[in-house]
């Protein structure tokens, strides 16, 4: 199983609000291959089965963004969450 500290590492030190990695780039950030199931969409679905632990999940929603994979299937989209003011 990959590390991905790294990635959740990258993530923060960000200060775009929406920016687009190539799965070559968070290769990089992680330095190991990504698993053949980030090819597919659902892999990258920060949103889904939130019952299922997901390290790579896990370290995008640490990181405070969520992160949709490209329809072009070679990128990923990580987009900050909004922050919940409470009164």
């Amino acid at each position: 199983m990959n590390d991905y500290h790294a990635l959740r590492d990258y993530l923060m030190r960000q200060k775009q609000a929406e920016f687009v990695l190539s799965f070559e780039q968070i290769e990089e950030i992680i330095g190991a291959a990504l698993p053949r199931a980030a090819n597919r969409a659902s892999w990258w679905d920060s949103l889904r089965s939130p019952d299922i632990q997901m390290p790579q999940r896990e370290a995008c929603l640490a990181a405070g963004f969520i992160a949709t994979r490209m329809p072009d299937g070679q990128s990923v989209r990580f987009t900050k969450k909004k922050s919940v003011r409470r009164p």
